[in-house]
């Protein structure tokens, strides 16, 4: 414990190695503890917090010692946070944790028809129904998949109906299943299994 508090002390070149390196890691650990807890993977946040915290603790109080002497840190610490917090957000979007909602809309049945089927041949899970539009009836198509999917689904419609209106958010399932999708959206959690 005494050669890492001497390290922390130090005017080693190593310390701001150091502070860049610890700093960058704990705003990307931070980033996926916020992602994984709003996901409702609470277990898993609290021990990624546990690092997270530890990180900070050991980065901060090196910074803050000394820092009237030593401004280098300050700027080191302020460049890594920035970048740390580039990092978790590419990190995030790469990970794709949860679910995502995307709803279709057609103006007409053909289009709807066609779509439907290109996207349950190829593995997702759509249910369809006609609503109605300011001046007349339209067709709205809703999938719910794993966020990892979006993408391709997404370039998927767009290339089988170029003309639809595509809305896309995050959302979280509460119960249910989805009967032959197994590859394609679970495992949810232990909660979920498809019914027989």
């Amino acid at each position: 414990m005494s050669a890492l508090l001497n390290f922390l002390n130090s005017d080693s070149i190593w310390i701001y190695v150091f502070i860049f390196c610890g700093k960058i890691i704990e705003v990307s650990i931070a980033t996926l503890r916020i992602v994984l807890i709003s996901r409702g993977e609470r277990t898993v946040g609290s021990l990624v917090a546990i690092v997270e915290v530890t990180l900070w603790l050991l980065i901060t109080g090196t910074v803050l010692t000394g820092f009237h002497s030593d401004f280098i840190k300050v700027i080191v610490f302020v460049a890594a946070f920035a970048i740390g917090n580039f990092i978790g957000s590419w990190l995030e979007e790469k990970l794709a944790l949860g679910l995502s909602q995307i709803q279709v809309i057609v103006h007409e049945k053909e289009d709807e028809n066609k779509l439907v089927n290109a996207l349950r041949e190829k593995g997702f899970g759509v249910t369809s129904m006609e609503v109605r539009g300011m001046e007349d009836t339209r067709y709205m198509l809703i999938l719910i998949l794993k966020r990892k999917l979006t993408k391709d689904a997404l370039a998927f419609i767009d290339e089988t109906c170029p003309n639809a209106l595509v809305t896309i958010g995050d959302v979280e399932a509460k119960g249910g299943y989805m009967h032959n999708l197994k590859s394609r959206i679970f495992p949810l959690s232990d909660r979920f299994s498809p019914k027989k």
